[in-house]
């Protein structure tokens, strides 16, 4: 593997790709299949194979193997130590409407080391979703700092996501995974991925306009 120097720059040009091959290569795993090529993963996502053999000579502690490819095993423990797959991180979730329930009841996000332990909103309309708790709002920063949960989940609608976040950040949070369509403010020491959903159905929409 490379040292952490070298991983934090290729962090910020391959992160964006390696949870997708990530998952096409655990399909493949599940098939039975021993190896699979630059090639074939780049083929089935729609990438430059340059690009995807730059990405995994970048994390890989083995070279592929002429005319086999990267040993699908070995390269799978590579990339779940590399995208931190291999840790169990635990979260909570705020918003516990349509979109909230769903993400609380996922049982995927456990095979990428990640679990939600709890679910808040303003009303509190079930005790539990999946065998997680589910509390009143005015309990979130407790919770946080009693538990020292890193994690924090935004499902909330525009309106409510900058105090939600701030309320997050009071607790003790480290990163934020905000679905709400909206940008919120936060210290730079926080970590912040949006997932905007609206966006993503638009950019689709206009892209199959264009296409006619």
């Amino acid at each position: 593997m490379k040292d952490k120097q070298n991983s934090l720059i290729i962090l910020k040009s391959t992160l964006s790709r390696l949870p997708s091959y990530y998952c096409l290569i655990e399909n493949r795993q599940a098939l039975g299949e021993e190896y699979i090529s630059a090639t074939t993963i780049a083929e089935s996502l729609s990438i430059n194979p340059v690009q995807v053999r730059k990405d995994l000579a970048s994390i890989c502690s083995e070279p592929g193997r002429p005319k086999l490819g990267f040993k699908i095993d070995t390269l799978l423990s590579d990339l779940k130590i590399y995208l931190g797959y291999d840790h169990y991180d635990e979260a909570v979730l705020v918003g516990v409407g349509a979109l909230g329930h769903v993400l609380m009841q996922y049982t995927g996000f456990a095979n990428y080391g990640l679990g939600i332990v709890a679910g808040f909103d303003k009303v509190v309309r079930e005790k539990k979703i999946a065998d997680k708790p589910v509390l009143s709002i005015s309990k979130l920063v407790s919770f946080l700092r009693r538990t020292h949960i890193k994690i924090g989940i935004i499902a909330v609608p525009a309106s409510e996501a900058q105090g939600v976040a701030d309320l997050l950040v009071t607790g003790g949070i480290k990163a934020i995974w905000n679905f709400a369509p909206a940008t919120i403010s936060l210290p730079e020491t926080i970590l912040v991925k949006n997932e905007n959903l609206a966006a993503s159905l638009a950019a689709l929409t206009a892209e199959l306009l264009r296409r006619g």
